[in-house]
């Protein structure tokens, strides 16, 4: 089994961010920081339940990432994953 980490990607399984793969910026009890560089950047990120997302096997490290490159490696794992 999978443990959630900051730096893995996930897809929200539910909310209408539903199927949109977003990075963990931080984790908090029952609660997980989600960013994707575009409407929740990592200076701002969405607050989700955990229940409401389905992790993948994909870490990535946050030092140095920015906005900019979230959202192409993010649009880079979307194609690769099959979602939207």
């Amino acid at each position: 089994m999978m443990q959630l980490q900051v730096g893995m990607v996930v897809c929200a399984a539910a909310g209408k961010e539903k199927d949109n793969f977003y990075i963990v910026t931080g984790i908090d009890g029952r609660f997980v920081y989600l960013a994707d560089g575009k409407h929740r950047t990592l200076s701002k990120p969405k607050r989700k339940n955990r229940k409401h997302i389905r992790l993948t096997s994909t870490v990535w490290e946050l030092e140095g990432l920015t906005d900019k490159a979230l959202r192409r490696r993010l649009n880079d794992c979307n194609a690769d994953l099959g979602g939207n």
